[in-house]
């Protein structure tokens, strides 16, 4: 027999501080897992929106590209659609720009105004911005147009986000 006697007092105070850290850990490993699982989740998609736009038919001129992707918000999912302008630098990379003019939101088209030739004009405040996305001087808009992110994949074009970019 052991020197060391467990009270009845010490039994019931271990039994039950076992008891209920089962239980706390029970009722709290669904919360952790709930807000842990998704960031853990795989899913096997990559970053990069597909379109169906050759690399080798865009020329110097901008061309319009749609592109669609399902994005989830909660339990909810829907299509999304967007635009990029895109053309062939004359060191012949690409350049893809968002549509989204920088004053108010509004879309810009291109050489769509008969007064501003070879221009993006943005028809909500006459934002104008030259073929390389930068905005015109004594224009509403305060900075570029935002340039997607690239890449080309078996000759098509898969967008990634947009990013912000400094004068050019």
């Amino acid at each position: 027999m052991s020197k060391h006697r467990v009270s009845r007092r010490q039994f019931l105070s271990y039994t039950l501080t076992g008891v209920g850290g089962f239980m706390a850990a029970s009722i709290m490993m669904p919360m952790v897992r709930f807000a842990v699982d998704p960031v853990l989740k795989a899913t096997g998609e990559s970053d990069y929106i597909p379109t169906e736009a050759k690399v080798e038919d865009i020329g110097t001129e901008p061309t319009r590209v749609d592109f669609s992707y399902n994005q989830k918000d909660a339990w909810y999912e829907s299509q999304v659609t967007e635009t990029a302008w895109v053309y062939k630098q004359e060191n012949g990379e690409l350049l893809a720009m968002s549509p989204i003019c920088k004053h108010l939101g509004c879309i810009v088209d291109w050489n769509s105004n008969e007064e501003y030739p070879n221009q993006f004009f943005c028809p909500c405040h006459a934002g104008r911005y030259y073929k390389n996305g930068v905005n015109v001087p004594g224009t509403p808009p305060t900075a570029p147009l935002d340039v997607y992110d690239y890449k080309i994949v078996d000759g098509f074009l898969h967008f990634g986000a947009p990013q912000p970019r400094e004068r050019v």
